[in-house]
């Protein structure tokens, strides 16, 4: 087994990005997320790949659509304002239906804000921030490890859907130090990209664009799409489960928040209150299905998030009126405590 090496978050998800095979890499500064471009910058080179410092996000999101149509594994990371700079350049890669990995390290918000973490990207990562009726892939890291394991992830299921795939993570996460088990990454059998643009000597060219003019044609293309969104929704949901089976209460958090429930969740359990932690790693696919599961016997949901309430939403939509839904958040940057957390689901139970 490889040795445990303690790192930080943002270098954890650029050392899975390159070991997965990224090669090319253009960004643009922004806290806190600088760790990703600054390792990039040298070992980018180093293992035969590209990187490049935009002039902005714009710049740096359309460099990646043109990487991404050349087949090449492609990455761009920022932070809140900069992930809605690049809101344009998303909509293009998923109209075209162009693999690539984005990384948003959240800080509050909303304008300029401040550098702290947050979650108050959600509704941008999974309704679409940009134009038009397209999906993103979004995960949800809860620790360094998962930053690993979901950036290698990431890449994998970009290229088998051919759609941009984003990791949703906050400062917090990013900035982090932590064990991590760097494991090997190794490719699964995907399609060949015989769509990229590699030049057409011997074939027919390819084309990859986004405007279609003909009568119906844009939404044959959205109805390519939309059975692309269901197979994803079908296959790749994924989530943690914790001591939900007896409880009465049911915790509902994603990334950091998560960990801070679940720390609460322990010292409740400790009192007798049976109370559990469910975990949504994919948030577009949502585990709308297995939330509403968990309604059958009458639990109450607690939604623990760093923002002013987005994910609640969904869980809302998933208990169907079929459950109380409670919600208890921090925003703008605002950090809570382990202790808050338990006192409010303490004043529900």
């Amino acid at each position: 087994m490889t040795d445990k090496v303690l790192i930080k978050g943002n270098e954890a998800v650029a050392k899975a990005a390159i070991e997965a095979g990224c090669r090319f890499y253009a960004g643009y500064p922004i806290t806190p997320q600088n760790e990703i471009p600054e390792y990039m910058s040298f070992a980018m080179p180093e293992s035969g790949g590209v990187f490049i410092q935009a002039e902005s996000e714009i710049a740096a999101i359309n460099m990646v659509y043109g990487a991404a149509a050349a087949g090449v594994r492609a990455m761009t990371s920022s932070s809140s304002p900069g992930i809605s700079l690049k809101q344009e350049g998303l909509s293009f890669l998923a109209g075209a239906e162009l693999p690539a990995v984005i990384i948003n390290v959240q800080r509050g918000g909303p304008g300029l804000g401040n550098i702290s973490g947050s979650q108050a990207d959600y509704f941008q990562a999974v309704k679409g921030g940009g134009h038009g009726d397209y999906k993103l892939l979004v995960y949800a890291p809860y620790n360094v490890q998962e930053m690993w394991d979901l950036t290698m992830l990431a890449f994998d299921k970009a290229d088998l859907y051919r759609n941009p795939v984003m990791i949703l993570t906050d400062g917090i996460l990013g900035q982090m130090m932590e064990p991590l088990i760097p494991t090997r990454y190794v490719m699964p059998q995907l399609p060949e990209k015989s769509w990229a643009l590699t030049g057409c000597k011997g074939r027919m060219p390819n084309v990859i664009r986004t405007l279609y003019m003909n009568d119906d044609e844009l939404e044959n293309v959205n109805k390519i799409l939309s059975e692309k969104y269901k197979t994803i929704k079908e296959k790749e949901v994924r989530f943690e489960a914790v001591n939900v089976e007896d409880a009465d209460i049911v915790v509902v958090a994603f990334g950091i928040a998560a960990r801070i429930a679940h720390s609460a969740m322990t010292a409740l359990r400790k009192e007798g209150k049976k109370v559990g932690l469910f975990r949504p790693i994919t948030l577009f696919p949502f585990p709308y299905d297995d939330i509403l599961s968990l309604t059958d016997t009458g639990r109450k949901f607690v939604v623990v998030e760093l923002n002013s309430g987005q994910m609640v939403e969904d869980v809302r939509l998933s208990v169907n009126g079929r459950s109380d839904v409670f919600f208890y958040g921090r925003s703008g940057g605002a950090i809570m405590k382990p202790n808050e957390v338990y006192d409010f689901v303490s004043k529900i139970y």
